[in-house]
């Protein structure tokens, strides 16, 4: 790969992990979509990018179902899902903002450490990716631990699966079924989520998880 390709493959991921970040920060839960859907347009970039420095074409396929599945329909079925059930759009984080960043810089750091180590023998952009990709694993968790309202632990979880994506297009010869196996699994993840909060609304009027906890409590 030329310098150039390596260069822009490494920007391309980096952009990624900045949007881990930057959902990390928000407080509202539409801004939260919005940077969830440029998490999966820059995933999208990162997969076209590597079919096409790479010569593999069934990365455009993962680029696609990325595009159409990630930046595209969940996000607009949570927005809608939001307006709907008429959630509480602001996000009552369990850890303060400041926290939650150095937490993540903290995750960032510990994935540097426990794979450049053990991947020596692979190839630079290799090693860089899956530390980018285990970084943005592991924001994803953070994200899912720290947040109390449940659609903001469903973007947590949807961002995991980035993570996931990243790490598939980056290794090189990676087969198509294993991507293909991560967007059916989404996606059937993403349904069951949409039943499980329709079901938690109904039930509690609120997707706060606290305050659910709290009603759990006085049944007790």
């Amino acid at each position: 790969m030329s310098d150039l390709g390596y260069d822009a493959a490494h920007m391309l991921g980096a952009v990624v992990l900045l949007m881990s970040f930057a959902l990390l920060y928000q407080r509202r839960l539409f801004s939260l979509l919005n940077v969830f859907t440029m998490q999966a347009l820059a995933l999208t970039a990162t997969a076209a990018w590597q079919a096409y420095s790479h010569g593999e074409p069934h990365l455009y396929i993962t680029a696609l179902l990325t595009l159409v599945l990630k930046a595209i329909l969940i996000p607009v079925a949570l927005h809608r899902i939001v307006v709907k059930m008429k959630i509480h759009r602001t996000i009552e984080p369990a850890l303060g903002i400041g926290l939650t960043m150095v937490a993540g810089v903290s995750l960032v750091t510990l994935s540097i450490l426990l794979v450049l180590p053990v991947t020596a023998d692979a190839t630079a952009l290799t090693r860089e990716n899956l530390a980018l990709s285990l970084s943005v694993v592991l924001l994803g968790l953070l994200m899912m631990i720290s947040r109390r309202n449940a659609v903001s632990q469903v973007v947590g979880f949807m961002s995991i699966e980035n993570g996931l994506i990243l790490a598939a297009v980056g290794v090189a010869g990676m087969p198509l079924v294993v991507e293909m196996s991560v967007a059916f699994s989404v996606m059937v993840a993403f349904i069951i989520f949409g039943i499980f909060l329709f079901h938690i609304r109904e039930r509690f009027d609120t997707l706060d998880m606290q305050k659910i906890e709290s009603f759990r409590g006085e049944s007790d």
